[in-house]
């Protein structure tokens, strides 16, 4: 037991230090590789931070825990909304830009109810796994072309204005302009160690807690919603939380969707290519409801604040922060702990 308590310590502070790490080098790869922060957001960190969940749901599924796995999916994108987007704005608004309205949050909404449609019977198979990662593709494809469109005719729009003469001034006078290449590998190494990083604390993390969850008697579905959704949500949280501090609001908020997406088109398609999951009706009623109920308040209140011009910010961050505080308390009571 004081082995899993040690574990669960050390990881957090693990995790803390590498999130700095990771998104110092999304950063430095972003503005080198003239890629909008939201995209670097919703590939990269977005596919990082959902790693934690493969690797959960992967080997819970070759182990014959299929509850666990769907549990740590759908409760991890429950989370992300509710508890990461929730802390993140709290303490930095974000903006809501054109192209998260007209295409990355309807996306988000379509998957979450391919997501419940697939459930309808109860029983994910082989063949739905093959079109969930098959979506996943073309889902990835749709968002790399738009969101290099939209930093295209940015870029130019800059041009035009004459920003990207004064940036390249200020660079050439601060000496960065001459080698790039350093700051690339840079860059890139900051990414790979703090994902890295990352993984290998939230997996102490989380075997720390599942060890003290069993001690505690908890059912595997509540520890997948809980303990291990929670403990494979700290990549995102951190992550999300240190992209806001420095300023890198689209990364923070594509950070949130991009995990979304991989952890219902991924993480669920990957586990059920490894063993077909039978599902209980309660994940359906309660749990893959709350997932959708939690996006669409998430799509309304981004249409609020894009419609009123103002930032996507501490009340709306309050809101989904009290969304979870109520859905853990249903969790709760239905599982009757």
């Amino acid at each position: 037991m004081w082995l899993a308590v040690v574990a669960v310590l050390v990881g957090l502070a693990i995790l803390v230090w590498s999130a700095d790490v990771f998104i110092d080098g999304a950063t430095a790869l972003a503005k080198k590789l003239n890629v909008p922060s939201f995209l670097i957001g919703v590939i990269i960190l977005g596919l990082g931070t959902s790693a934690p969940e493969m690797v959960v749901s992967v080997l819970a599924a070759i182990e014959g825990s299929p509850e666990l796995a769907l549990g740590n999916a759908y409760g991890s994108n429950i989370i992300n909304i509710a508890l990461v987007l929730g802390a993140t704005v709290l303490i930095s608004p974000i903006i809501i830009h054109k192209g998260i309205v007209k295409r990355d949050l309807p996306i988000l909404v379509a998957i979450t109810a391919l997501a419940a449609w697939q459930l309808r019977d109860g029983l994910l198979s082989f063949n739905d796994g093959l079109v969930l990662l098959a979506l996943l593709v073309v889902v990835l494809a749709i968002q790399i072309v738009m969101s290099l469109r939209e930093g295209s005719s940015k870029h130019v729009n800059e041009i035009s204005n004459g920003n990207i003469v004064d940036s390249e001034l200020l660079e050439s006078q601060a000496g960065k302009s001459d080698n790039t290449e350093p700051s690339l590998i840079r860059g890139l190494g900051g990414l790979f160690l703090g994902l890295l990083m990352l993984v290998a604390s939230s997996r102490a993390i989380v075997w720390g807690a599942v060890e003290l969850a069993t001690f505690w008697g908890l059912s595997e579905l509540i520890i997948g919603l809980t303990i291990v959704a929670i403990g494979t949500s700290l990549p995102e949280l951190v992550a999300s939380l240190s992209a806001a501090r420095k300023g890198e609001h689209d990364m923070a908020l594509g950070n949130i969707i991009g995990s979304n997406i991989f952890n219902t088109l991924g993480v669920v398609g990957l586990a059920t290519l490894i063993a077909p999951i039978t599902a209980n009706p309660i994940i359906l009623s309660r749990d893959v409801l709350t997932m959708g109920v939690i996006t669409l308040l998430l799509v309304v209140l981004s249409l609020f604040a894009f419609i009123s011009k103002r930032p996507f910010g501490r009340t709306s961050g309050a809101t989904l922060m009290l969304f979870f505080v109520g859905y853990t308390l249903w969790l709760m009571q239905t599982a009757n702990l």
